[in-house]
């Protein structure tokens, strides 16, 4: 008995070491950058003008919903970013439409996922993500209205500002556009499958032009700010994270995925729902839920279902048990636990609707 739980004790430790590894200098540090820099750069006014709750929907949920096209991240990586907007005003749909578009498109993993799974599962992964994550975004607005009616409360005299074409930028729009470009490259250069001298290379260069912009357009104060921001957001969720992996490690060690093969054979309801759930629990770091897929669960030799393939590819990078604490303490019980049922419940009938149909 103490050996098992010595086992499952040490099964999550090489979770975690495995997360800290792949995720933590490549995703996860400019992530948090990116979102300290929102929370100290961008003002609020500039928020509220694209996902602000008074926003023109086809505007704010358009941007949200391809966010995921340029941003290389997970489950994990976004949930800084998230932070950032919502912390910020944004209104709650964008925001969560953000919150699932970020990981469900990335660009990376849905052209992977057409090289190794079929084009016909990455077509269907990239137009179902992007439809997903608008749909769960006006629903969480429709339930949640309460909460963007106070924002519009708060945010009166900044919405009278913009209205009004008032609270300009301090500095000139291309700084902000060449400072978040480079910031976003940063991230997307480190998430890449670059090798590590071209890919320290080109990152190094990029921090050098960070670093001259910050020099001759951002005071010291500015800088400051930017570091607190930064700082405050990893001491609340990086804690958490590297909890919630260690959780997981220690569960897949006594319910391996291999227990479920059985189970997600078919197209039914049943093997849909089982997939989703699977999903939304397991931490599967970006790229990573392919081969999981294809092997473990057995789809590339025909052991799973399309349905639950799909429904586990749309489930899985947009929650996660470490995602869904860290979401807890960004937006509450009641808001996280709708929008992981969304995810669940949308996921499970997109599956069941594609599997059949390919069937």
């Amino acid at each position: 008995m103490n050996n098992i739980i010595i086992d499952a004790i040490i099964n999550g430790c090489n979770a975690v070491v495995d997360y800290l590894s792949a995720h933590v200098l490549t995703c996860l540090i400019p992530a948090f950058f990116i979102a300290g820099a929102i929370a100290a750069f961008i003002k609020k006014d500039t928020i509220l003008k694209y996902f602000g709750p008074k926003v023109k929907r086809y505007k704010s949920y358009s941007i949200a919903s391809v966010s995921g096209a340029v941003l290389a991240v997970c489950s994990c990586t976004i949930l800084p970013l998230f932070a950032g907007i919502y912390k910020k005003g944004s209104g709650i749909g964008p925001a969560t439409t953000f919150l699932y578009a970020g990981p469900a498109i990335n660009i990376l993993a849905i052209v992977y996922t057409a090289q190794i799974l079929g084009y016909e599962l990455g077509a269907a992964r990239a137009f179902f993500a992007i439809l997903m994550s608008i749909v769960i975004g006006l629903i969480m607005a429709s339930i949640f209205r309460k909460h963007d009616e106070e924002l519009n409360s708060k945010n009166k005299k900044v919405q009278m500002l913009i209205q009004t074409g008032g609270g300009g930028e301090e500095r000139p729009t291309w700084v902000f556009l060449a400072f978040f470009g480079l910031m976003i490259a940063i991230l997307v250069i480190g998430a890449s499958g670059l090798a590590w001298v071209p890919k320290l290379a080109i990152v190094y260069l990029l921090t050098i032009i960070v670093a001259v912009l910050l020099i001759y357009y951002f005071t010291r104060d500015d800088v400051t700010d930017w570091g607190y921001e930064t700082w405050d957001l990893t001491k609340k969720i990086f804690p958490i994270l590297i909890a919630g992996t260690f959780i997981v490690g220690v569960i897949a060690y006594f319910l391996p995925p291999e227990t479920f093969r059985p189970y997600l054979g078919d197209n039914s309801i049943s093997a849909n729902f089982l997939a989703s759930v699977i999903g939304a629990i397991l931490y599967m770091p970006t790229l990573l839920e392919v081969p999981i897929i294809g092997t473990t669960f057995g789809y590339s030799s025909g052991m799973m279902g399309g349905g639950p393939a799909l429904a586990l590819l749309l489930a899985g990078p947009a929650v996660s048990l470490p995602n869904m604490i860290v979401l807890y303490r960004i937006m509450g019980a009641k808001k996280t636990g709708v929008y992981i049922i969304l995810v669940i419940f949308i996921s499970t009938l997109v599956g069941f609707i594609y599997g059949n149909i390919i069937s």
